[in-house]
């Protein structure tokens, strides 16, 4: 692999993290507290795996210019900033979502977890949508 391979890496891990949030949801409102749990750390790791190949990537290769003009640009920037904006939030309130968790200290956990898990799923899916749009239009 190389670093020119990361960002159809990056698009997979965030296209995992996606899946597994809605696996994660699923299991819950299912009542399957321990499945959930293991789905959820599940997603912080392959999140953290992406946010590190996403560091590595950029710290050495920069970005990539968007290329496209007309009104196609203008929805690639829209989504690009949202998802810049949210996936700056959700960072910390996932961690702060999983320690709730991890420590049983439950209502805490659902209050901020009603937030975190739209907010992440979203990151994750326009994630693989910015990475269409820039790399594979």
């Amino acid at each position: 692999m190389t670093l020119s391979d990361l960002p159809a890496l990056n698009a997979f891990l965030n296209a995992t993290a996606a899946v597994l949030l809605v696996i994660g949801y699923s299991l819950i409102r299912a009542g399957r507290m321990r499945q959930h749990r293991a789905v959820m750390i599940s997603a912080c790791v392959v999140s953290t795996l992406f946010l590190t190949s996403y560091v590595i990537y950029h710290a050495n290769i920069g970005s990539r210019p968007f290329q496209r003009q007309g009104t196609i640009r203008i929805i690639y920037f829209a989504i690009l900033l949202t998802h810049v904006i949210l996936a700056a939030a959700v960072v910390p309130m996932a961690l702060i979502t999983l320690s709730r968790g991890l420590r049983a200290r439950f209502d805490r956990h659902v209050a901020i977890a009603r937030w975190t898990f739209p907010i992440w799923l979203y990151v994750s899916v326009t994630g693989v949508i910015v990475y269409l749009m820039l790399y594979r239009l």
